[in-house]
């Protein structure tokens, strides 16, 4: 049987929001899997879904940049958030993101580019050596479309910041323009999973079909007055899946400028059409190591 860490049990509180001994008796009961327990806990009513982007800790910045219906958005990870306002460690952002969005569509490509007569990787280890700390090329994402729009959110500078959001949309350039950019802000502050029902990865609908069900048939056959099977297989699970669906997909979500348009319709009242998006957010997905002080000050006192 896998031990129960204290770490572990704070890592599922972080992400959950669950109580201490929830946390802890979700995770005995699964034993140690953290994907299973984040599921026995919203079986039990006692978490939100949570999402592996809530895991966050690397510094650094994302910088984007747009050009003739293509975007591009580049996350370049540093140690500390202090070198992530150094303005030299911001120029490197800069000029990765500007050869990103000419050269190749992946990480290797782009590091093997040329950027001021060497390689985009040289550049980077120099910068490393200069600034005096360690920093990575983690990732980017190219978006294409008749038009795209960026949006940068917590930015640092122009063109970077914590969260950089890419839409691509079809449509008349200039309205594709305007409201692309409320599009963006929307997308950086409610993280949708998916752009539509049709492109969610259907292990994400399998597992909530799984946890909403159980939950649904806990609820029943602890409740005073239980409702036939019928009605919770065809109506309470299938309504749950509908609003699970309609607030993970971008098209399905409320729109944030307008909640009574969701963001379909308010994308078809503007005569335009989504057609894709990245949000990246620094650190997204990165588990940072956390040093244990008492521990520490022990190993240094013990020699």
């Amino acid at each position: 049987m896998t031990a129960i860490t204290a770490a572990m049990v704070k890592e599922l509180r972080d992400s959950t929001g669950a109580g201490m001994m929830d946390a802890k008796k979700a995770l005995t009961e699964v034993n140690g899997d953290m994907e299973a327990a984040v599921d026995w806990l919203r079986t039990k009513g006692l978490a939100k879904a949570a999402k592996k982007a809530d895991r966050v800790a690397a510094e650094g910045l994302v910088g984007v940049a747009v050009s003739n219906g293509k975007g591009v958005a580049v996350e370049i990870n540093s140690e500390t958030d202090f070198v992530a306002k150094n303005a030299d460690f911001q120029a490197l952002v800069r000029d990765v993101a500007s050869v990103a969005l000419t050269t190749g569509d992946s990480v290797e490509v782009v590091k093997a580019a040329a950027l001021n007569g060497k390689t985009v990787d040289e550049v980077i280890q120099e910068a490393i050596a200069r600034i005096g700390e360690n920093m990575t090329f983690r990732r980017m994402h190219i978006l294409e479309g008749d038009t795209v729009v960026s949006y940068v959110h917590n930015a640092a500078t122009e063109g970077m910041g914590k969260i950089g959001v890419l839409v691509a949309l079809n449509g008349p350039a200039a309205k594709a323009q305007e409201i692309g950019k409320q599009f963006a802000m929307h997308i950086a502050a409610t993280n949708p999973l998916s752009l539509s029902e049709a492109t969610l990865d259907p292990v994400v609908v399998e597992r909530e079909l799984a946890v909403q069900t159980a939950k649904a048939l806990e609820e029943n056959a602890s409740s005073a007055k239980p409702k036939p099977d019928a009605v919770i297989h065809n109506n309470i699970i299938p309504g749950r899946m509908k609003r699970f669906l309609s607030e993970n997909t971008l098209l399905g979500q409320a729109f944030v400028i307008n909640p009574d348009l969701t963001v379909e319709a308010a994308a078809k009242e503007a005569g335009v059409e989504i057609t894709g998006y990245a949000r990246v957010m620094v650190g997204e997905g990165v588990e940072k190591k956390e040093e244990d002080f008492a521990a520490e000050v022990a190993k240094m006192v013990q020699g």
